[in-house]
């Protein structure tokens, strides 16, 4: 194997394959079941040859991997979750080369119209799971990415800090939009996965609905806080919040008034709003 030129060394690094899309039909009956995947795989371990060398002994093909992610699926999964283990397991417990995997899978979601009739939705709400494993204990983390939230009242924005360039005006009464991602990493195996997540995303919506925002950082808390209520076992949620500004519309030149019902929906740019919200240490 070459070795690295003096003064130069390789860093952290990893390879795999993205967005492998993968679809499954349970045919167990004749009311059809329907799971659509996009799976990422990331491999880290003794892969210094190949960077140093191109000595690929001991890489496993990005092509091999989208193949295994097929090969799995054939016999169906019960989650997500342990799909995505059980991926991250294999590639680490069978290449003696890899020690460390991680599985990123992201689930589109089909609405049943008959026992072998589905539409997809264009709301762009997607499940998420991703599986870490290194020899010892997976890591398990869940999600949900681009979930559209909305209110049309009881959101205020007020008492900010001003200097020179600010413009904005306070509004007691204002439109809360965003596009919620959120991720919850589990301490310990829950029940059910599917049964977990239902929970924390209806944990999700319920505090968004029923918050009465002075800030979308307190939204972002309520959120977090009413997640981890609802899953006793996620550790902590992160949580990324974008605000889907909306404009009331000047209808003054038209000689018309507007009494809270006509807005622009803004596109770019918009405020961010991130953040994680953790148990405390027993």
């Amino acid at each position: 194997m070459n070795a690295p030129a003096p003064g130069f060394t390789l860093g952290p690094n990893s390879y795999g394959k993205s967005g492998i899309r993968l679809v499954h039909v349970d045919r167990a009956t004749d009311r059809h079941a329907i799971r659509d995947l996009t799976v990422h795989t990331a491999l880290a371990g003794d892969l210094d040859a190949t960077h140093y060398s191109g000595d690929n002994t001991g890489v496993l093909p990005t092509d091999t991997q989208k193949n295994t992610a097929y090969a799995f699926a054939r016999d169906g999964f019960d989650t997500v979750e342990a799909f995505a283990e059980r991926l991250a397991r294999h590639f680490v417990d069978t290449t003696p080369s890899i020690t460390h995997a991680r599985v990123r899978i992201e689930e589109h979601p089909w609405t049943r119209l008959g026992d072998h009739s589905f539409a997809r939705g264009d709301g762009g709400e997607i499940r998420t799971a991703e599986a870490a494993y290194d020899g010892g204990a997976a890591a398990i983390t869940a999600g949900v990415k681009d979930l559209l939230l909305l209110n049309t009242t009881d959101s205020e924005f007020g008492g900010f800090l001003a200097d020179g360039y600010t413009t904005l005006p306070e509004t007691d009464d204002r439109i809360l939009a965003t596009a919620v991602t959120a991720t919850w990493d589990y301490a310990t195996v829950p029940t059910g996965y599917d049964t977990a997540f239902d929970a924390a995303r209806t944990a999700l919506a319920e505090a968004f609905a029923d918050t009465y925002s002075l800030s979308l950082q307190q939204t972002l808390y309520a959120v977090g806080e009413r997640i981890l209520k609802a899953v006793p076992e996620a550790r902590d949620v992160r949580l990324s919040l974008p605000n889907r500004h909306h404009y009331l519309v000047d209808l003054a030149p038209f000689g018309l008034d507007n009494p809270g019902t006509v807005f622009q929906a803004g596109d770019l740019p918009y405020g961010l709003i991130e953040g994680t919200v953790r148990r405390e240490a027993p």
